[in-house]
């Protein structure tokens, strides 16, 4: 959470920092902790993507049609399911053409924002996507993507047409309104993501606190009342934790099915 180093980034900075920084400055770029010039942020994403391209690597020849195992049968799930809830299921129902072509963009983000959300689970980490730098980094590849697809499905003077609507004399009203509107999901995509993110541990780590003061309190009093409110730090917790893995899908979730319908309003001709 915030800019606090943890334990992985004090030493990936003490291995790499000094080179970081040295770097930086030759770009004029001043590090607000000099002593950490690689926030914690930039480690824990980079750590997400080694452990997700890792994790492919492993999976990738060990896919069977014939008998698949337990993992790909729920990256399959991921991807597609009965509910219609997968990353290819939300394409499909939101582009109108040639949906499996953006599955790989569109999964990439998905799924780095899915194990960015989740790694803070493990006590040692941090989720990346607490700090609004990471966020914003994953809505900026949409925005650019989405329109993109536009361009290269409808031609420039044919996407041009999707942000003036179909009145011929009202466009010079909406053709800025809906330029606005594009530009204002890069700030929905980021807000929506961070402070989700954010307030999920927050609450956590809160609530945390909050419980262990008691059995702090009367550990200095009583030995046994202090084993016995020491436990509730121990336990009560793990709601909060489940909470929080329920929040770290809905958001993967949220950041795949606006990109699927940014995606099919940019490349479909009637938008």
């Amino acid at each position: 959470m915030g800019e606090h180093a943890n334990w992985l980034a004090v030493l990936v900075n003490k291995w790499v920092g000094a080179p970081v920084l040295a770097l930086l400055t030759a770009l004029h770029v001043t590090p607000k902790d000099p002593a950490n010039p690689i926030p914690s942020y930039v480690v824990m994403s980079v750590l997400v993507l080694i452990v997700g391209v890792v994790f492919f690597l492993w999976l990738k020849p060990r896919i069977s049609a014939d008998r698949p195992g337990a993992v790909q049968q729920v990256m399959e799930m991921i991807l597609t399911n009965p509910t219609r809830v997968g990353i290819s299921d939300l394409l499909e129902d939101s582009v109108p053409h040639h949906a499996s072509r953006y599955i790989p963009v569109v999964g990439s983000i998905s799924i780095f924002i899915l194990m960015s959300n989740l790694i803070s689970v493990i006590p040692a980490f941090q989720s990346p996507t607490g700090h609004p730098s990471v966020p914003l980094a994953c809505a900026i590849l949409t925005f650019l993507y989405y329109h993109y697809c536009g361009l290269r499905e409808l031609g420039p003077v044919g996407y041009a047409k999707t942000f003036a609507g179909p009145v011929w004399w009202l466009y010079w009203l909406l053709f800025p309104v809906e330029v606005l509107s594009n530009c204002a999901r890069l700030l929905s995509l980021t807000v929506r993501l961070w402070a989700n993110m954010f307030a999920s541990e927050l609450i956590y780590f809160v609530f945390l606190g909050l419980l262990m003061a008691p059995g702090v309190y009367f550990a200095s009093t009583s030995k046994a009342l202090g084993a016995v409110f020491g436990i509730l730090p121990a336990t009560f917790p793990v709601a909060f934790i489940g909470l929080h893995i329920f929040v770290a899908i809905v958001q993967a979730f949220v950041f795949t099915i606006l990109p699927a319908v940014y995606i099919g309003m940019a490349t479909s001709e009637e938008h």
